[in-house]
């Protein structure tokens, strides 16, 4: 195995595992657990599941010294290292190495069905995560091979922004007066809600004046006296170049 100085971390520890020596494969219908003496196994001891870069290692200890007695590095997982036997779920077989290269078989059973469930679950969850490391590398190398795109502005180059519903004040901070269409504010004094009446229309000739007694003569004190006919203020007019009395009417308006 090549050497790797990366750091070395624990997936799966148990206690107590059993080593049996197997028979030869007869056939290439798999391992059989009750072809192995189960009752007289080989070596009692603790196993531990290691991780050295994307090299899980399975190691078998001794349970008070820490001795190590085998190991299985395993590069992929299901494969040829790691085998579950075809009868029961609490035993495989499994294949150590030494450091010259060579290697063996041995059979590798669990006392309880919890602890060889741990043991596959640890093999997966590493092995699942070597897979998606691998997928990462891939994007990042493609990713790093695509041209970049060049977002930067060029020389001489501007950008606009338009933002809208912003009113401006008019200078002097007076207040935005209504365009064209809109309604007048009402007079000061008119009732709120009530249109202001029109402006009353003002005439360039002087109005006629009425007959009207001055204020000096009226007596607030006595009875006001009945109303007089209003004295004929027109005189009489006759048309131009007529001599006869019957073209003047009795109000004094020429008769046309």
């Amino acid at each position: 195995m090549a050497e790797d100085n990366s750091y070395e971390s624990i997936l799966c520890v148990k206690p107590e595992v059993h080593v049996y020596r197997i028979p030869p494969r007869a056939s290439n219908r798999g391992y059989r657990a009750a072809d192995w003496k189960l009752d007289e196994p080989a070596w009692s001891g603790r196993m531990k599941i290691t991780s050295k870069g994307k090299v899980a290692l399975i190691k078998l200890e001794d349970k008070n010294t820490g001795e190590l007695f085998a190991q299985a590095p395993v590069e992929q997982y299901p494969g040829c290292v790691v085998e579950a036997v075809t009868d029961s779920s609490r035993y495989f077989v499994i294949r150590i190495q030494d450091d010259n290269g060579r290697h063996a078989f041995i059979g590798l059973g669990f006392a309880d069905r919890g602890d060889s469930f741990d043991f596959n679950v640890a093999l997966q969850d590493h092995f699942k995560w070597v897979k998606q490391e691998g997928e990462l590398a891939k994007l990042e190398a493609s990713q790093s091979a695509a041209p970049k795109l060049d977002l930067g502005f060029k020389e001489g180059q501007t950008i606009k922004i338009s933002i809208g519903n912003i009113k401006k004040k008019d200078a002097g901070g007076a207040k935005s007066r209504p365009m064209g269409g809109g309604l007048l504010p009402p007079p000061p004094g008119a009732k709120a809600g009530g249109l202001a009446a029109p402006p009353v229309a003002q005439d360039t000739a002087p109005a006629a004046q009425t007959n009207t007694a001055p204020a000096a003569l009226l007596d607030f004190g006595s009875p006001v006296p009945a109303a007089q006919p209003a004295p004929d203020v027109w005189g009489d007019f006759t048309s131009a170049g007529s001599n006869s009395s019957k073209d003047t009417v009795k109000s004094g308006w020429v008769q046309f």
